[in-house]
């Protein structure tokens, strides 16, 4: 069941993109994901013992990096997404050679797909989207050859393993695991039982997670997705209507050839493929239905929509005006990341942002020393812990995102959840549930050991007040502010 991706477009697609992980600035969005990855490393597990706003499996598969890692966490988990990045790309490659394109078509049909700003930001920072869009893609590899006729059982098995790894990595891969489930009923080549064998292995890893803490998942997986944006947008609704989604959609879709290749798929690619076409549809639904629509979510899409590109193309060859256009659409693609390259420095990150961020997180460190804190650190901005060797509290898991929350959550329910939003911050000077009444010393109380300010900023597109309100916190309890070596880190330490 080799892949056989070309091994000289995988390692120049990945030298590209590590460099684009090296000079992308910094994203509030990693918050979440790195310090899932790092507590999970430490014997944590999402939603039992902290909590995780995704399906469970990216967490869980890289422990063991973060682990290894160390200090380091935050850029190996780039680095990480960038392998898995130039992986898909060449997935896409090998499906349309399978799928019968020609050599040259198939990779000028990756190389335009590698331009869609979807994509590229996925893949540059430490999100949880490069890992299901590889799963995914390397499933499409698998999925054209048993449409051809030349799948097997092992590859059904595979095939299974891989959209089941894909949704348990990210929910909205869903919709194209289902898609390809009901097609492969109606066509038998694609071997059904030996799809569901293989999924079945992955569906239990996650039942397992639901078993151990089944609040914590239903609200990290359906709750918060389902209501969050919802409340965030309650002063802005414009953005939460169909008009809004629509200009969004087309807007993400024409930062890069996507839009193109939706046109040209229309015209009769899909014929050729309709299994490919059914989970391309199902793509573009997934990435609609939440609200409201941002570019990642377009991302479930884009590789089955470039394979029936290759398609389109490979049967009817473009003409001179159709290529000039995919390749304006492919600059307009590169265009926000190379607008965020040439910004990148702002706010003293620096020309390589992650190693300047690590930077910071041994400044962060040294004061941890000083002060002499090895418990864990409340932050809105828990990526940048990884360097100082220190956990985050697990209540600020989800960064600044359950953090910005109202009402989502019942008062009482938070501490069973893991969680605490800026408007109950005094949860954070509570007893624990099973402490005994009676005199308490401030060290008995939930009050973390140290407070971390500075990473929730514009520079990070975050939300600067977010970290005051912590910070205002931190000062109406007598935290003692730290000296940082940092001019954007402040630290407050937990008095005695």
């Amino acid at each position: 069941m080799r892949i056989g991706l070309p091994l000289r477009l995988f390692a120049a697609v990945f030298v590209v993109f590590a460099l684009l992980a090296l000079l992308r600035p910094i994203d509030h969005d990693e918050s979440q994901y790195v310090a899932a990855a790092v507590l999970s490393a430490h014997g944590y597990l999402p939603y039992r013992d902290y909590a995780y706003l995704q399906t469970p499996l990216q967490p869980l598969l890289f422990a063991p990096l973060a682990w290894v890692a160390g200090a380091w966490a935050w850029p190996v988990l780039r680095l990480t997404n960038v392998v898995l990045g130039a992986a898909l790309v060449g997935c896409v490659w090998r499906a349309s050679r399978e799928a019968g394109a020609g050599a040259r078509i198939a990779f000028w049909a990756a190389v335009l797909f590698a331009t869609c700003d979807a994509f590229l930001f996925s893949i540059a920072t430490a999100r949880n989207d490069a890992l299901p869009a590889a799963l995914l893609g390397g499933a499409l590899v698998l999925i054209v050859r048993a449409a051809a006729g030349r799948g097997g059982t092992l590859g059904g098995v595979l095939t299974g393993a891989l959209l089941a790894g894909a949704t348990a990595a990210k929910i909205s891969y869903a919709l194209p695991a289902v898609g390809y489930g009901i097609y492969a009923l109606f066509d038998r080549r694609h071997r059904p039982l030996a799809v569901l064998a293989g999924a079945l292995p992955i569906v239990a890893l996650v039942g397992w997670t639901w078993a151990q803490a089944p609040a914590g998942f239903v609200f990290g997986t359906l709750t918060f997705p389902a209501r969050a944006p919802a409340e965030y947008y309650r002063t802005a609704p414009w953005k939460l209507s169909w008009l809004a989604k629509a200009v969004d959609a087309l807007k993400f879709l024409a930062l890069g050839p996507a839009l193109l290749a939706l046109v040209l798929a229309a015209r009769g690619g899909w014929r050729r493929l309709p299994v490919i076409a059914v989970m391309a549809a199902a793509g573009l639904v997934a990435a609609v239905l939440p609200f409201p629509t941002w570019r990642q979510y377009l991302l479930p899409m884009l590789p089955p929509l470039f394979v029936l590109l290759a398609l389109a193309w490979q049967q009817r060859p473009p003409a001179r005006w159709v290529r000039f256009v995919a390749v304006v659409f492919g600059c307009a693609g590169l265009a926000p990341t190379v607008a965020g390259l040439i910004v990148g420095g702002d706010g003293g990150t620096g020309r390589l942002p992650v190693l300047a961020a690590l930077r910071d997180g041994r400044a962060v460190r040294a004061a941890l020393d000083r002060a002499g804190v090895a418990g864990p650190v409340a932050t809105l901005s828990p990526q940048f812990l990884a360097a100082t060797g220190r956990l985050p509290d697990r209540r600020f898991a989800t960064g600044p995102f359950y953090f910005r929350s109202h009402a989502l959550v019942a008062p009482g329910a938070e501490a069973g959840l893991h969680l605490v939003s800026g408007d109950r911050l005094d949860a954070l000077g509570r007893l624990p549930l099973r402490a005994s009444p009676g005199t308490v010393k401030r060290s008995d109380t939930l009050m973390p050991a140290a407070i971390l300010i500075g990473g929730e900023a514009k520079w990070t597109s975050g939300n600067p007040a977010l970290d005051a309100r912590l910070e205002h916190w931190a000062i109406a309890h007598h935290y003692r502010l730290e000296p940082v070596a940092s001019p954007r880190f402040r630290l407050y330490v937990r008095q005695p």
